[in-house]
């Protein structure tokens, strides 16, 4: 049942379902962000696992789709560490995916990376695909940049990578930015992602090539996921997106033809959400009324 709770907007009513149950029928099947959806980084949210079983049960393959700047497998090793099993998804789309794909695509030029060693198996990916080895160089060798994220992301700002990113853009180079996320809540803390280098790269005036969400080479691979799992062809009108970042999760799904569900306790949360953690509806519809598209639906976490 939907919960009588709705923003009124100029554009549309945004209404707030009790569940997924509430609105599942609609559609044949689901997109799911990860981080912010299904955990925080450091545990996963109660009832999301049994949400996304839910929707497998009733017939909706269910892809998970993330600004993750790793292998699939990478994630899914990770989300079965914080208690998301298998059995809770049919695929897993990742930025980290589309961006050795990217990386292939500029071989035999070689990558300079910018980013944490934990982002290093984007090249056994990249190595796996093209058939040799990819592995990054120094930054006099290299013909583009590969940008993951901040090498310490807890104590670090962009503001640090000034001097690294003058340098790339006075050599010219191309970046592959691996995760097109400003910012993502760690737990209860804020920390900056690559997407806030490339954010800055382009305003020195450096071309930066997006692999993720908002933009569409990652939604297209979801959908083709979501077709093999489905067996059958899907309309993107068909396909309800779920995610808590309005640039990114929000934005990249509508401009597919996707409706929307909006997680508000995500990386807007403090937007919405009153100190005591209870929604702030006074709040909640000036936010509306300053984003170009409102979402379909909002739902303070996910739940069946």
């Amino acid at each position: 049942m939907t919960d009588s709770s709705a923003a009124d907007t100029p554009t549309r009513l945004v209404s707030r379902p009790a569940g997924l149950a509430a609105i599942a029928g609609r559609y044949d099947a689901v997109l799911c962000d990860i981080w912010g959806v299904l955990h925080d980084g450091a545990k996963a949210f109660p009832a999301a696992p049994g949400a996304l079983r839910a929707l497998r049960r009733g017939g909706k393959p269910v892809a998970l789709v993330t600004n993750a700047p790793r292998p699939d497998y990478e994630v899914a090793a990770h989300l079965t560490d914080l208690g998301i099993a298998p059995d809770c998804y049919d695929a897993i789309a990742t930025s980290g995916d589309v961006c050795a794909r990217a990386i292939v695509g500029r071989a035999p030029q070689k990558p300079f990376q910018i980013g944490p060693e934990r982002d290093l198996p984007v090249y056994d990916a990249a190595s796996r695909m093209a058939g040799f080895e990819i592995r990054p160089v120094a930054l006099d060798e290299a013909g583009f940049v590969v940008c993951t994220g901040l090498v310490e992301d807890t104590v670090e700002t962009p503001a640090d990578y000034e001097a690294v990113l003058q340098a790339c853009r006075a050599k010219n180079l191309p970046m592959i930015c691996a995760n097109p996320d400003l910012v993502v809540y760690r737990g209860e803390h804020l920390v900056y992602c690559a997407g806030a280098l490339a954010e800055r790269y382009e305003q020195l005036g450096g071309r930066v090539e997006q692999a993720g969400k908002p933009y569409a080479p990652i939604y297209r691979a979801a959908l083709a996921m979501l077709e093999t799992a489905r067996g059958a062809p899907l309309s993107p009108s068909r396909v309800l997106a779920i995610g808590d970042a309005m640039h990114t999760d929000i934005a990249g799904a509508q401009a597919m033809g996707m409706d929307c569900v909006w997680i508000t306790t995500g990386v807007h949360r403090e937007d919405v959400h009153g100190q005591d953690g209870a929604l702030d509806v006074e709040a909640l519809k000036q936010f509306f009324q300053e984003q170009d598209t409102p979402p379909t639906y909002h739902m303070d976490r996910l739940a069946w």
